[in-house]
């Protein structure tokens, strides 16, 4: 056994008297720190919250924000490995989208207007401007999924995270009138399948990609392959799309059964969670064309179409199932709200689960392929 002391653990005072800043935490850092940030929580106020940054607790106001019977539905969430290039390329502008969109995301699909939002960052040692980045991009977040960021905690803990790493958190509540929870009950053979384009890998399966990236020896800083205007790290790390703002009018309005949010497990898992016993999602892969960065990703692994579609979004962010009837509507309101919509596939009577399916040469198939998962 080593004499030697931690290296990172500090030297005693010369004092003797020690002081909380001995033991490697700023608390004046962390004072500045509030301060700094607290113009980018008042710049998502919204009604229901208007308390500034400070208290022990942020308070919420339902009654202010318009609800008269409400649900509350709470997510958290984190961002993942995407953090670890973020890191270690300094991008840290997109991070924040990516932990609100997470949550925020997650609440819509049970038709919850997502209200506010908490956040936990925690380092070994706080780095102001990179906290300052990372809190500004949750503030961005926050105002696209239209949330309060009401509050959250900055933990310095010395010795818990190598120089330089941080870790993101993020709580989301929302609500929904009780008659208007989204249950997917009523989803039911016949009904259709829409799918929203991603804006990338958004923050799932970026151990796979972190992978590929080492086993492959990209240059990400160089222009990507299939696209010669943008570095590789910055088509990477492009934000998670937040679908709040372009789906709540419809569902206020009845017009969606249910939705997915397209995570972790891909097409294949996240659809039959929304529903109901006795249906079974066909997803048709030929009914939307693979973004450039999938197919590179799909190429770069030499990945089975079967594992693609439980690991990516595949370029689907979100799916949305309403009665056939009401397709073409639904589909051309969202279009005009600004998202990309593919009609993607239908629901079928059978066992509640879901199958991708796509003709050779679909995602690289040497030969028709099928891929279904049960829940």
């Amino acid at each position: 056994m080593s004499d030697q002391p931690d290296s990172t653990t500090p030297a005693a005072p010369p004092s003797g008297a020690y002081t909380y800043a001995d033991a490697g935490v700023s608390i004046a850092a962390g004072n500045a720190l509030v301060r700094a940030i607290a113009p980018l929580a008042r710049s998502t106020r919204r009604p229901g919250a208007d308390a500034d940054l400070g208290g022990f607790g942020g308070i919420f106001d339902l009654k202010a924000a318009g609800f008269a019977d409400p649900l509350l539905v709470a997510a958290n969430d984190g961002v993942g490995t995407k953090l670890k290039l973020a890191i270690e390329w300094d991008r840290h502008e997109g991070v924040g989208v990516d932990l609100v969109a997470m949550c925020a995301n997650d609440l819509i699909v049970q038709g919850a207007e997502p209200l506010f939002f908490l956040d936990y960052y925690a380092s070994g040692k706080l780095e102001n401007g990179v906290a300052e980045r990372v809190v500004a991009s949750i503030a961005e977040g926050c105002k696209q999924a239209g949330c309060a960021l009401i509050g959250g905690e900055t933990a310095e803990m010395p010795g818990m995270y190598a120089p330089g790493d941080y870790d993101l958190a993020g709580f989301c509540v929302g609500a929904v009138e009780r008659e208007q929870l989204l249950t997917g009950a009523t989803i039911a053979a016949g009904d259709v399948v829409l799918g929203l384009a991603s804006s990338g890998v958004h923050s799932n399966g970026f151990s796979l990609v972190r992978r590929l990236a080492a086993d492959k020896g990209w240059k990400l800083d160089r222009p990507a392959l299939f696209d010669q205007d943008r570095l590789m790290i910055d088509v990477l790390m492009a934000p998670t799309r937040i679908y709040v703002a372009s789906l709540l009018p419809l569902l206020r309005e009845g017009k969606i059964k249910g939705l997915a949010h397209i995570t972790g497990g891909g097409l294949l898992e996240n659809i039959p969670r929304v529903l109901p016993e006795g249906a079974h999602a066909v997803i048709d892969a030929d009914a939307w064309p693979q973004p450039r960065l999938m197919a590179f990703l799909q190429a770069q692994g030499g990945i089975e179409p079967a594992e693609f579609a439980r690991t990516f979004n595949c370029g689907i962010g979100m799916a949305v199932v309403v009665a056939a009837e009401a397709g073409e509507a639904v589909a051309a309101a969202l279009d005009a709200a600004g998202e990309t919509v593919f009609a993607i596939g239908r629901v079928e009577a059978g066992p509640r689960g879901c199958t991708v399916r796509g003709s050779a040469e679909t995602w690289s198939a040497r030969a028709d392929w099928t891929a279904t998962h049960h829940q």
